[in-house]
């Protein structure tokens, strides 16, 4: 290990095995990992120090990991045929920060890094998990699935979601966590339900929590029939300046919101629009901001808020469209290889990996219990949908055997 080794010359021949601990290497361990020449170690290993890390792996780690480094396990990654630079490195980081996972506890304490290497080594030369004999899911795409939900809610609410009738909300253009928050307190009870909306709370009733999800993202994403709301409008003297900062506090500028939960106004019909304000004046409905301010408006000031916010231009929703677990592979390729089979020694390798393990992975880089940089910023975006279509998609990937060949830089 005296020789200073060119990462960029370490040549990966084939791809990967089966995946790994955890994802992203990179950010788990710094911006590149491989640089101290230490991480090279299971590289190196002879064949008795392969047999030592069978001995090893038999002892502490096939209790969870499964003979052969195969888990049938829930939760529980299978480890033969992962990349060695990175179960070396992986076991290395338990080790220091005292992880309470089986591994750590039982074995990571005792274990020198010569041994660590072994044991990764080890696992490196094994033949990988195959994947399941069943196709993959069929991913269904949550807008089309949307807009077939949404079909009995454009009798009311219009086409696309844009209302043609006076006193309808147009839906078009709202964050879907706003819509989808409403339509469970419709549900729910928290929004009173009259004779005018009874077809509404039947159309809500039967919809799942994933059907509602799906309605609010496809009304979210009609950017392309983004419009304001086609009802009439009879305008009225526009607010003053210092009336109208009240509103953009949580409707922002120009009606468009800056936060999630908080409607945007701009292009809304201005009848619903001021029956709302009237709810919330008389009490009907209630909410801790809206309340006491209506309160202070009367009549006429409430119908002027609700003509001006209605002539502005709506604009799209800065939310991203969903991608199939095929268009989200083709970027967690760009570090974990083809298929998640890893070229890269210290990059986990992906493909044939239990599917339970994966989104248990992916949710613990979401909400931060694992670290990594690089992790947390694509995961923190994943819906549930997305973690259950990634980790499917890489389980049934054929996993491939990958030959590391250290060469000494110049």
């Amino acid at each position: 290990m005296a020789i200073d080794y060119n990462v960029g010359l370490l040549l990966g021949v084939a791809a990967a095995l089966g995946a790994g601990l955890t994802f992203g290497m990179t950010g788990a361990f710094g911006q590149s990992a491989l640089t101290s020449g230490d991480e090279l170690r299971p590289l190196y290993a002879t064949s008795s120090d392969v047999a030592e890390g069978k001995q090893l792996a038999d002892l502490s780690c096939s209790n969870c990991h499964g003979a052969g480094g195969v888990s049938t396990t829930e939760r529980v990654p299978n480890l033969a045929g992962q990349r060695p630079s990175y179960l070396y490195l992986k076991l290395k980081a338990d080790q220091r920060s005292g992880s309470d996972e089986p591994h750590s506890v039982k074995l990571m304490k005792f274990l020198s890094d010569d041994a660590l290497a072994d044991v990764a080594a080890y696992y490196a030369t094994l033949d990988p998990a195959s994947p399941p004999d069943a196709p993959a899911p069929t991913w269904a795409d949550p807008i089309a699935a949307g807009k077939i939900a949404a079909e009995p809610c454009a009798k009311c609410h219009g086409e696309n979601g844009v209302s043609h009738k006076a006193g309808v909300p147009s839906l078009i253009g709202l964050h879907p966590k706003y819509l989808v928050e409403t339509m469970q307190a419709y549900k729910s009870g928290d929004r009173p339900i009259g004779p005018e909306n009874e077809d509404m709370k039947k159309a809500l009733e039967a919809l799942g929590d994933q059907d509602l999800q799906h309605v609010a993202l496809y009304y979210a994403l009609q950017s392309e029939n983004l419009t304001p709301a086609q009802t009439p409008n009879d305008g009225g003297a526009p607010p003053t300046k210092e009336a109208l900062a009240i509103c953009a506090k949580c409707h922002g500028d120009g009606g468009i919101s800056t936060t999630p939960i908080t409607p945007s106004l701009a292009g809304q019909d201005a009848a619903y629009a001021l029956n709302a304000l009237r709810a919330y004046k008389d009490g009907t409905r209630e909410d801790d901001a809206m309340s006491p301010k209506t309160k202070k408006l009367d009549d006429v000031e409430m119908k002027n808020f609700a003509a001006y916010f209605a002539g502005l231009d709506p604009k799209p929703v800065n939310i991203l469209k969903p991608l199939s677990p095929d268009e989200w592979a083709e970027k967690c390729d760009r570090c974990h290889g083809v298929n998640g089979n890893s070229a890269r020694p210290e990059v986990p390798a992906l493909a044939a990996q239990r599917p339970d393990y994966l989104e248990s992975a992916l949710r613990k880089y979401r909400s931060g219990a694992r670290k990594s940089s690089e992790m947390a910023a694509m995961s923190s975006i994943l819906t549930e949908e997305d973690i259950a279509g990634i980790a499917a998609h890489y389980a049934h990937q054929k996993p491939r055997a990958a030959v590391f060949v250290p060469v000494p830089s110049k």
